[in-house]
Protein backbone atom coordinates (compact mmCIF):
# COMPACT_ATOMS: atom_id res chain seq x y z
CA UNK A 1 0.00 0.00 0.00
CA UNK A 2 1.09 3.62 -0.65
CA UNK A 3 -1.02 6.14 0.43
CA UNK A 4 -1.04 9.28 -0.01
CA UNK A 5 -1.46 11.54 2.85
CA UNK A 6 -2.32 14.49 1.12
CA UNK A 7 -5.28 13.01 -0.61
CA UNK A 8 -8.98 13.89 1.06
CA UNK A 9 -10.13 11.06 3.14
CA UNK A 10 -13.70 10.42 4.20
CA UNK A 11 -14.36 10.42 8.10
CA UNK A 12 -18.03 9.21 7.71
CA UNK A 13 -20.60 10.06 5.89
CA UNK A 14 -20.97 13.55 7.33
CA UNK A 15 -17.30 14.76 6.88
CA UNK A 16 -14.79 14.32 4.71
CA UNK A 17 -11.49 15.83 5.42
CA UNK A 18 -8.94 17.39 2.53
CA UNK A 19 -5.55 15.10 3.75
CA UNK A 20 -4.82 12.78 6.48
CA UNK A 21 -3.02 15.38 8.84
CA UNK A 22 -4.72 16.57 11.47
CA UNK A 23 -3.64 19.86 13.84
CA UNK A 24 -2.65 17.91 17.25
CA UNK A 25 -4.19 19.74 20.70
CA UNK A 26 -2.09 22.57 21.53
CA UNK A 27 -2.53 24.12 24.87
CA UNK A 28 -1.20 27.85 24.45
CA UNK A 29 -2.76 29.48 27.59
CA UNK A 30 -3.63 32.46 25.23
CA UNK A 31 -7.39 32.99 25.81
CA UNK A 32 -8.32 36.24 27.86
CA UNK A 33 -9.28 36.70 31.41
CA UNK A 34 -12.80 35.57 30.54
CA UNK A 35 -11.28 32.57 28.78
CA UNK A 36 -12.51 33.92 25.89
CA UNK A 37 -10.49 33.52 22.52
CA UNK A 38 -8.66 36.30 21.12
CA UNK A 39 -8.47 37.69 17.37
CA UNK A 40 -4.50 36.26 17.67
CA UNK A 41 -6.66 32.75 18.44
CA UNK A 42 -8.69 33.41 14.96
CA UNK A 43 -5.50 34.36 12.83
CA UNK A 44 -3.03 31.39 14.37
CA UNK A 45 -6.35 28.71 13.60
CA UNK A 46 -6.96 30.35 11.08
CA UNK A 47 -3.60 30.18 9.41
CA UNK A 48 -3.57 26.26 9.18
CA UNK A 49 -6.70 25.55 8.17
CA UNK A 50 -5.20 23.87 4.94
CA UNK A 51 -4.88 20.99 7.53
CA UNK A 52 -7.28 17.85 6.94
CA UNK A 53 -8.79 18.94 10.68
CA UNK A 54 -7.62 21.08 13.66
CA UNK A 55 -8.23 19.67 16.68
CA UNK A 56 -8.69 23.00 19.09
CA UNK A 57 -6.38 23.38 22.22
CA UNK A 58 -8.08 21.94 25.25
CA UNK A 59 -11.18 23.83 26.37
CA UNK A 60 -12.93 23.57 29.63
CA UNK A 61 -16.29 22.52 30.01
CA UNK A 62 -17.09 24.06 33.10
CA UNK A 63 -15.60 26.80 35.71
CA UNK A 64 -13.97 23.66 37.97
CA UNK A 65 -12.24 21.95 35.08
CA UNK A 66 -9.56 24.88 34.87
CA UNK A 67 -6.19 24.12 36.09
CA UNK A 68 -3.89 26.24 33.95
CA UNK A 69 -4.40 29.95 33.07
CA UNK A 70 -6.21 31.59 30.03
CA UNK A 71 -7.63 28.37 29.22
CA UNK A 72 -10.13 28.63 26.62
CA UNK A 73 -14.01 27.11 27.51
CA UNK A 74 -16.64 26.28 25.91
CA UNK A 75 -19.89 27.31 28.93
CA UNK A 76 -20.33 30.55 28.44
CA UNK A 77 -22.10 32.87 25.80
CA UNK A 78 -18.76 35.45 25.37
CA UNK A 79 -17.08 31.96 24.75
CA UNK A 80 -19.32 30.40 22.00
CA UNK A 81 -18.98 33.60 20.38
CA UNK A 82 -15.62 33.85 20.57
CA UNK A 83 -15.28 29.89 19.39
CA UNK A 84 -17.27 31.22 16.73
CA UNK A 85 -14.95 33.76 14.68
CA UNK A 86 -12.30 30.90 15.30
CA UNK A 87 -14.22 28.57 13.70
CA UNK A 88 -15.72 31.22 10.51
CA UNK A 89 -12.30 32.27 9.88
CA UNK A 90 -11.45 28.22 9.82
CA UNK A 91 -14.09 27.52 7.73
CA UNK A 92 -13.53 30.67 5.26
CA UNK A 93 -10.07 28.94 4.83
CA UNK A 94 -11.21 25.87 3.83
CA UNK A 95 -10.43 23.93 6.88
CA UNK A 96 -12.66 21.82 9.44
CA UNK A 97 -12.38 22.33 13.37
CA UNK A 98 -13.20 20.10 16.23
CA UNK A 99 -13.16 20.89 19.78
CA UNK A 100 -11.42 19.35 22.39
CA UNK A 101 -13.88 19.46 25.27
CA UNK A 102 -11.63 19.30 28.76
CA UNK A 103 -11.79 18.63 32.50
CA UNK A 104 -8.49 18.08 34.43
CA UNK A 105 -9.93 16.69 37.24
CA UNK A 106 -7.32 16.52 40.45
CA UNK A 107 -5.26 19.31 38.65
CA UNK A 108 -7.75 21.97 38.66
CA UNK A 109 -6.77 24.50 41.12
CA UNK A 110 -9.12 26.51 43.17
CA UNK A 111 -7.22 30.05 41.89
CA UNK A 112 -9.41 29.96 38.97
CA UNK A 113 -12.84 29.24 40.09
CA UNK A 114 -15.07 28.86 44.21
CA UNK A 115 -15.40 25.52 45.01
CA UNK A 116 -13.96 22.25 45.00
CA UNK A 117 -11.24 20.17 42.90
CA UNK A 118 -13.15 16.80 42.11
CA UNK A 119 -11.83 13.90 41.14
CA UNK A 120 -12.20 10.17 41.20
CA UNK A 121 -10.55 9.67 44.74
CA UNK A 122 -9.55 12.04 46.99
CA UNK A 123 -5.95 11.05 46.22
CA UNK A 124 -3.58 14.55 44.95
CA UNK A 125 -0.59 14.77 42.84
CA UNK A 126 2.42 16.30 43.91
CA UNK A 127 4.01 19.44 42.56
CA UNK A 128 2.49 23.26 40.92
CA UNK A 129 0.23 24.43 38.26
CA UNK A 130 2.48 24.94 35.00
CA UNK A 131 2.82 29.17 34.56
CA UNK A 132 2.01 29.52 37.78
CA UNK A 133 4.49 27.48 40.24
CA UNK A 134 3.40 29.41 43.02
CA UNK A 135 -0.25 27.51 43.05
CA UNK A 136 0.58 23.99 44.21
CA UNK A 137 -2.00 21.18 44.08
CA UNK A 138 -4.42 20.25 46.92
CA UNK A 139 -6.05 16.98 47.47
CA UNK A 140 -9.50 16.94 45.91
CA UNK A 141 -12.74 16.04 46.60
CA UNK A 142 -13.88 12.40 45.40
CA UNK A 143 -16.70 13.20 43.49
CA UNK A 144 -19.89 11.64 44.51
CA UNK A 145 -22.41 10.28 41.90
CA UNK A 146 -24.31 13.56 41.66
CA UNK A 147 -21.03 15.21 40.79
CA UNK A 148 -20.32 12.29 38.46
CA UNK A 149 -23.70 13.17 36.79
CA UNK A 150 -23.30 16.80 36.39
CA UNK A 151 -19.98 16.34 34.86
CA UNK A 152 -21.65 14.02 32.07
CA UNK A 153 -24.31 16.39 31.60
CA UNK A 154 -21.72 19.11 31.68
CA UNK A 155 -19.71 17.50 28.49
CA UNK A 156 -22.87 16.73 26.78
CA UNK A 157 -23.91 20.57 27.28
CA UNK A 158 -19.78 21.82 26.18
CA UNK A 159 -20.54 19.73 23.10
CA UNK A 160 -23.88 21.23 22.05
CA UNK A 161 -22.36 24.46 22.62
CA UNK A 162 -19.53 23.77 20.14
CA UNK A 163 -21.78 22.90 17.52
CA UNK A 164 -23.37 26.24 17.98
CA UNK A 165 -19.83 27.51 18.09
CA UNK A 166 -19.70 26.72 14.74
CA UNK A 167 -17.06 23.56 15.35
CA UNK A 168 -17.19 20.54 12.79
CA UNK A 169 -17.37 17.90 15.76
CA UNK A 170 -15.88 17.24 19.33
CA UNK A 171 -12.85 15.49 20.55
CA UNK A 172 -13.32 13.81 24.36
CA UNK A 173 -10.50 14.93 26.07
CA UNK A 174 -10.03 11.43 27.76
CA UNK A 175 -5.79 11.16 27.96
CA UNK A 176 -2.95 12.79 29.41
CA UNK A 177 -4.32 12.27 33.26
CA UNK A 178 -7.00 14.39 33.32
CA UNK A 179 -10.76 13.84 34.93
CA UNK A 180 -11.38 11.11 32.61
CA UNK A 181 -8.40 9.18 32.21
CA UNK A 182 -7.97 9.53 36.20
CA UNK A 183 -11.00 7.28 36.45
CA UNK A 184 -9.64 5.14 33.82
CA UNK A 185 -6.41 4.08 36.16
CA UNK A 186 -6.21 2.50 38.92
CA UNK A 187 -3.53 4.89 40.66
CA UNK A 188 -5.95 7.49 40.35
CA UNK A 189 -9.45 5.44 40.83
CA UNK A 190 -9.81 3.59 44.32
CA UNK A 191 -13.50 4.01 44.40
CA UNK A 192 -15.61 0.85 45.72
CA UNK A 193 -18.62 2.12 43.87
CA UNK A 194 -19.89 1.57 40.49
CA UNK A 195 -17.41 3.27 38.96
CA UNK A 196 -14.16 1.60 40.88
CA UNK A 197 -12.24 -1.93 41.51
CA UNK A 198 -13.41 -3.35 37.86
CA UNK A 199 -12.52 -2.65 34.27
CA UNK A 200 -16.31 -2.34 33.36
CA UNK A 201 -16.62 0.08 36.28
CA UNK A 202 -13.63 2.06 35.92
CA UNK A 203 -14.77 2.45 32.07
CA UNK A 204 -18.21 3.52 32.95
CA UNK A 205 -17.41 7.35 33.58
CA UNK A 206 -15.38 7.09 29.92
CA UNK A 207 -18.12 5.60 28.00
CA UNK A 208 -21.14 7.78 30.09
CA UNK A 209 -19.24 10.51 28.79
CA UNK A 210 -19.10 9.29 25.30
CA UNK A 211 -22.94 8.14 25.12
CA UNK A 212 -24.08 11.51 26.18
CA UNK A 213 -22.12 13.72 24.29
CA UNK A 214 -23.12 11.47 20.95
CA UNK A 215 -26.45 12.22 22.38
CA UNK A 216 -26.25 15.48 22.02
CA UNK A 217 -24.31 15.89 18.52
CA UNK A 218 -24.15 12.42 16.97
CA UNK A 219 -21.44 10.05 16.64
CA UNK A 220 -20.02 11.16 13.27
CA UNK A 221 -19.02 14.32 15.15
CA UNK A 222 -17.48 12.56 18.37
CA UNK A 223 -13.98 11.31 18.62
CA UNK A 224 -12.45 10.73 21.58
CA UNK A 225 -8.56 11.05 22.98
CA UNK A 226 -7.08 8.04 25.21
CA UNK A 227 -3.81 7.28 27.11
CA UNK A 228 -3.82 3.61 28.12
CA UNK A 229 -0.07 3.57 29.45
CA UNK A 230 0.35 5.69 32.11
CA UNK A 231 1.03 9.30 31.61
CA UNK A 232 0.99 12.86 32.87
CA UNK A 233 1.14 12.67 36.81
CA UNK A 234 -0.16 9.38 36.72
CA UNK A 235 2.67 5.95 37.88
CA UNK A 236 2.17 2.94 35.77
CA UNK A 237 0.21 -0.02 36.90
CA UNK A 238 -0.16 -3.54 35.38
CA UNK A 239 -3.62 -3.46 36.27
CA UNK A 240 -4.46 -0.90 33.73
CA UNK A 241 -4.41 -2.62 30.53
CA UNK A 242 -7.32 -4.69 31.43
CA UNK A 243 -9.47 -1.31 31.90
CA UNK A 244 -8.55 -0.59 28.38
CA UNK A 245 -8.59 -4.13 27.03
CA UNK A 246 -12.87 -3.34 27.94
CA UNK A 247 -12.65 0.32 27.06
CA UNK A 248 -11.92 -0.06 23.14
CA UNK A 249 -14.13 -3.07 21.96
CA UNK A 250 -16.80 -0.94 23.52
CA UNK A 251 -15.87 2.34 22.35
CA UNK A 252 -15.75 0.44 18.48
CA UNK A 253 -19.22 0.00 18.74
CA UNK A 254 -20.02 3.29 19.32
CA UNK A 255 -18.29 4.02 15.73
CA UNK A 256 -16.82 7.39 16.45
CA UNK A 257 -15.52 9.80 14.35
CA UNK A 258 -11.97 8.77 15.64
CA UNK A 259 -9.74 7.50 18.14
CA UNK A 260 -6.91 9.30 18.89
CA UNK A 261 -3.82 8.31 20.71
CA UNK A 262 -2.01 10.53 23.28
CA UNK A 263 1.43 10.61 23.70
CA UNK A 264 4.58 12.72 23.40
CA UNK A 265 6.69 10.22 21.63
CA UNK A 266 4.80 6.85 20.25
CA UNK A 267 7.81 5.10 20.24
CA UNK A 268 8.18 5.12 23.91
CA UNK A 269 6.64 0.86 25.19
CA UNK A 270 5.10 0.77 28.32
CA UNK A 271 5.41 -2.85 30.69
CA UNK A 272 1.86 -1.99 31.27
CA UNK A 273 0.88 -2.33 27.88
CA UNK A 274 3.32 -5.79 27.85
CA UNK A 275 5.77 -3.76 26.15
CA UNK A 276 3.31 -2.12 22.95
CA UNK A 277 3.55 1.49 22.24
CA UNK A 278 -0.11 3.49 22.43
CA UNK A 279 -0.27 2.63 18.98
CA UNK A 280 0.42 -0.52 18.54
CA UNK A 281 -2.09 -1.09 21.48
CA UNK A 282 -5.14 0.71 20.39
CA UNK A 283 -4.79 -1.14 17.07
CA UNK A 284 -4.49 -3.89 18.13
CA UNK A 285 -7.94 -3.49 19.87
CA UNK A 286 -9.82 -1.05 17.88
CA UNK A 287 -10.24 -1.22 14.76
CA UNK A 288 -12.48 1.90 13.81
CA UNK A 289 -10.51 5.18 12.87
CA UNK A 290 -7.10 5.49 14.73
CA UNK A 291 -5.16 8.78 14.66
CA UNK A 292 -1.27 8.60 15.48
CA UNK A 293 0.38 10.95 17.30
CA UNK A 294 3.59 11.63 19.02
CA UNK A 295 6.78 12.68 17.53
CA UNK A 296 6.26 11.33 13.77
CA UNK A 297 8.09 13.37 11.21
CA UNK A 298 5.12 13.44 7.42
CA UNK A 299 7.79 10.45 6.11
CA UNK A 300 7.86 8.84 9.11
CA UNK A 301 3.62 8.97 9.35
CA UNK A 302 3.73 7.73 6.15
CA UNK A 303 5.36 4.80 6.53
CA UNK A 304 3.38 3.84 9.20
CA UNK A 305 -0.31 4.74 8.10
CA UNK A 306 1.14 2.70 4.87
CA UNK A 307 2.16 -0.37 7.58
CA UNK A 308 -1.81 -0.16 8.75
CA UNK A 309 -0.46 0.94 12.13
CA UNK A 310 -3.35 3.77 12.21
CA UNK A 311 -5.03 5.74 9.89
CA UNK A 312 -4.64 9.49 10.11
CA UNK A 313 -1.40 11.15 11.95
CA UNK A 314 -1.46 14.38 14.07
CA UNK A 315 0.57 16.87 14.04
CA UNK A 316 1.78 19.19 16.87
CA UNK A 317 5.13 21.24 17.75
CA UNK A 318 5.94 21.37 13.94
CA UNK A 319 2.48 22.87 13.23
CA UNK A 320 3.60 25.21 16.10
CA UNK A 321 6.84 26.59 13.53
CA UNK A 322 4.97 25.93 10.98
CA UNK A 323 1.94 27.49 10.03
CA UNK A 324 2.16 26.56 6.40
CA UNK A 325 3.19 23.05 7.21
CA UNK A 326 1.27 21.09 4.49
CA UNK A 327 2.75 23.83 1.60
CA UNK A 328 6.13 22.99 2.92
CA UNK A 329 5.54 18.84 3.23
CA UNK A 330 3.30 19.23 -0.22
CA UNK A 331 6.54 20.71 -1.88
CA UNK A 332 9.59 18.96 -0.08
CA UNK A 333 10.61 22.46 1.67
CA UNK A 334 12.87 22.51 5.04
CA UNK A 335 10.61 22.49 7.94
CA UNK A 336 11.03 25.50 10.61
CA UNK A 337 12.73 23.36 13.69
CA UNK A 338 10.29 24.13 16.88
CA UNK A 339 11.53 25.92 19.96
CA UNK A 340 10.26 26.44 23.38
CA UNK A 341 10.74 30.05 22.94
CA UNK A 342 8.19 29.63 20.19
CA UNK A 343 5.47 29.02 23.17
CA UNK A 344 5.41 32.59 23.56
CA UNK A 345 3.55 33.98 20.93
CA UNK A 346 0.67 33.16 18.51
CA UNK A 347 2.35 32.87 14.65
Amino acid sequence: MNTDLLTPYRLNDTIELKNRVLMAPLTRCMADENLVPTQDMVEYYARRADTGLIISEATIIRPDGQGYPTTPGLFTREQIEGWKKVTDAVHANGGKMFAQLWHVGRVAHPHFFDGEVLAPSAIGVEGSVPRMRELTYITPKAATTDDIKSLIADFAKAAENAIEAGFDGVEIHGANGYLIDQFLHYEANVREDEYGQTPQNMARFALEVTDAVIAAVGNERTALRVTPGAYFNMSEDNRDKAVFDYLLPELEKRNLAYLHGGIFDDSTTFESLEGKTTSEFLRAGYKGVLVGVGSYSFESAKAAINEGKFDLIAIGRPLIANSDYISKVTNGEELVPYSDEMLAELK
